[in-house]
């Protein structure tokens, strides 16, 4: 019986579709497994443009090779949604007397019907197309962090050099100021005052050098450096990025990956759907075997085939789910067009008020505001004004240029807001950078 057996399991084997459909996948009967880890960034200690430092993030943020790592994973639910069902191999013996005992080899193999294996192929592929619309999303959001992070490095910088300059002109007012005061043209209190003003203008600072010190670890830590190892931060930060009209913004925020992701999970949804679908058809069971009868010495053929009957569970609960998750996506879908119609408008009005205000400071407040400024330093060296007016003009001038760095950094912020918006970079939205 077991010369006549082996060849027919050797056979259904080796003509089972399942049989040699892993073998392109799996070698040696091992899995292949990664142990990469996201790769660390070569950080330069020299100055640092805003070309190298987005290269920094894309290449070492761990984050983005998390979002990568999914994508992986996903591709191997497309393998295994692939395989097809086990074939079984039973056995069994009835009676435990040699004479009278019946063995029975018998080799099983269920049949998906329905489509099944379609649909689970189709339902894996659009859960990679989702995955790949994160990884997407995921870049974007990085691509935008980055360039916000940068120039707020760069406005910090500036804000300090102007700092450092108020610092020394607040010296030179205390010096003008003791210098009267010992001439006996002016009241000790006008030295005191001026010294309290210097103080002042220290403290702004101290604030100043830690809000650069807090600005480059936040540039740094998206390469995933805790320590930032570059000196300084190099661009144009009066080249302001531009404002593309919002009819132009919006046309492009159908490819948005953020919009993309919400129409991939209704398709995902609904192939969901059809899996479920699928499942309310019952498989097929074959089963091809031989049986040996030690009481009439003979050895019989078994031939079976298996159907449940779909009485009770038709899968009808799983499919109602699908169904109603299905409708919720298409809802979601509906949510994210008018949350990102209503972000791209609101962070446009944002960045061209922002350029309205950087501008009219640069043609107005600021060229007036040095103006008075010097003026009255120049007078009171002179005896024609007093100090407080020269207290009031330095107030004055560094209010309007800490306001002009505000509304720059507004500007950059704006503009990466809407690449991430977009998915995107917009055109001439940064200034050119010099390469390293």
């Amino acid at each position: 019986m077991r010369r006549r057996l082996l060849p027919l399991g050797l056979a259904a084997l080796f003509f089972n579709p399942s049989f040699a459909q892993t073998t392109d996948t799996v070698r040696d009967g091992a899995i292949e497994t990664s142990n990469v880890s996201a790769p660390r960034a070569t950080e330069p200690t020299d100055p640092l443009t805003l070309k190298a430092a987005l290269k920094l993030a894309l290449g070492a943020n761990a984050e983005l090779s998390a979002a990568g790592r999914e994508l992986e994973a996903i591709e191997a639910t497309i393998i295994q949604a692939q395989v097809r069902p086990n074939p079984e191999l039973a056995t069994s013996i009835e009676d435990t007397r040699r004479a009278t005992r019946i063995t029975r080899l018998q080799l099983n193999q269920p049949i998906e019907l329905g489509g099944k294996r379609a649909a689970r192929i189709d339902a894996a592929e659009r859960g990679r197309d989702a995955a790949s619309a994160e990884l997407d999303i995921k870049r974007a959001e990085i691509h935008a962090i980055v360039v916000a992070a940068f120039y707020d490095v760069l406005v910090a910088q500036e804000r300090l050099r102007l700092a450092q300059a108020s610092v020394e002109l607040a010296q030179r007012a205390t010096s003008a100021a003791s210098r009267r005061v010992t001439a006996g043209k002016v009241s000790p209190v006008e030295e005191t005052r001026a010294r309290v003003a210097e103080a002042g203008v220290r403290v702004e600072w101290t604030l100043a050098g830690s809000e650069l010190a807090t600005a480059r670890k936040r540039l740094a830590g998206t390469w995933g450096n805790a320590m930032p190892r570059f000196e300084r931060v190099e661009g144009d930060l009066e080249a302001l990025p531009s404002l593309p009209a919002l009819a132009d913004l919006n046309s492009r925020l159908a490819t948005s990956p953020k919009l993309l992701r919400a129409r991939i999970e209704v398709d995902r949804r609904q192939a969901l759907e059809e899996v479920e679908r699928s499942r309310r058809i019952p498989n097929v069971t074959v089963s091809l075997g031989a049986m040996r009868n030690e009481q009439v010495g003979l050895d019989q053929a078994i031939v079976g085939v298996s159907i449940p009957i779909p009485m009770f569970d038709r899968n009808q609960g799983n499919l109602l789910e699908a169904l109603r998750r299905t409708d919720k996506s298409r809802d979601e879908l509906s949510v994210t067009e008018i949350r990102l119609s209503n972000e791209l408008a609101q962070t446009h009005e944002r960045l061209n008020t922002a350029r309205q205000e950087v501008r009219s400071l640069q043609r107005d407040i600021l060229p007036g505001a040095q103006s008075a400024y010097d003026a009255a330093t120049k007078g009171f060296e002179l005896g024609k004004f007093s100090f407080l007016e020269v207290l009031d003009a330095q107030r004055t001038s560094f209010q309007a240029k800490s306001q002009y760095l505000r509304a720059l950094a507004e500007a950059y912020r704006s503009a990466a807001e809407i690449e991430r918006i977009l998915g995107e970079i917009l055109p001439n939205s940064a200034p050119a950078t010099t390469q390293h």
